[in-house]
């Protein structure tokens, strides 16, 4: 299967604003994206298993009342939750980004050491600035997934979330992750050291910026790829920095080529 027969469903529900962004992303990419609201979904449901690719984008969803994609999270859980299970079954993949990790993380559909929708056992809270985070962040690429393929050691992508802090329910917890090599983004310095704040914007724990299931299919993760497809996205652009590909069309690249591979 080429891109252009790989179908990817961005899912937008009330406070999506990082839709647009991310459509282009995947048109960019040379998939057929389309868009299509929990709302609208969930009363056509087998309509997903057109797809092979699920994001949850970015954005501050029911305004993050309760907790930041607390009620989103409920929502897709009740309206399509079994399609969601049978996508993961048939090898489907699912990226939540910013706002689209909260959802996951709070859905259960990460970190899944036992099965999807399990108890969540982390989260991300209110960043320890206490304020909301706006700015371009260095990320140390990890773990041997598809995710992180060829991607230089050190990428750098833009970040926007007050409630951004990874938190895991306890240290096993977070051991686990480390052990299982699920932990694939962390915040670093632009020398890849240990940060400090803001190059950790938002006090992660072990500054986990992205994790992923037990499977690889599902990735949570709190800085915007698609912010960073084209060189002219990043400030720096007019001195000439970035004459490759962006990071972000390096790693959402990396999530097509796994899916077309999957699904050839």
């Amino acid at each position: 299967m080429g891109a252009s027969s790989l179908k990817v469903l961005v899912l937008a529900g009330p406070g999506t604003n990082c839709d647009a962004e991310t459509l282009f992303a995947f048109r960019h990419l040379g998939c057929n994206a389309d868009e299509e609201t929990l709302r609208m979904l969930s009363r056509h449901p087998e309509k997903l298993a057109e797809y092979q690719i699920l994001i949850l984008p970015g954005g501050f969803t029911y305004g993050d009342y309760v907790g930041a994609g607390m009620l989103f999270a409920a929502d897709l859980r009740h309206t399509i939750g079994d399609e969601i299970l049978r996508f993961l079954a048939e090898g489907k993949f699912i990226l939540g980004i910013c706002n689209g990790f909260q959802v996951l993380v709070k859905s259960g559909l990460l970190p899944t050491f036992e099965k999807p929708f399990e108890k969540p056992s982390v989260t991300l809270e209110a960043n320890k600035s206490l304020r909301f985070e706006d700015r371009w962040v260095h990320l140390k690429s990890e773990g041997k997934s598809f995710w992180t393929r060829g991607l230089p050691k050190i990428i750098t992508l833009p970040v926007a979330h007050a409630e951004g802090r990874f938190l895991a329910r306890d240290k096993k917890v977070l051991h686990r992750l480390q052990a299982e090599g699920r932990v694939l983004l962390r915040y670093c310095g632009g020398d890849g050291a240990s940060p400090k704040y803001p190059e950790d914007p938002n006090g992660s724990e072990d500054h986990i910026a992205a994790i992923t299931d037990s499977t690889g299919q599902v990735m949570g993760m709190m800085p915007h790829p698609e912010r960073f497809m084209l060189p002219q996205q990043h400030p720096s652009h007019t001195r000439g920095e970035f004459r490759g590909k962006p990071d972000g069309y390096l790693l959402l690249s990396n999530l097509v080529k796994e899916a077309c591979s999957r699904f050839s």
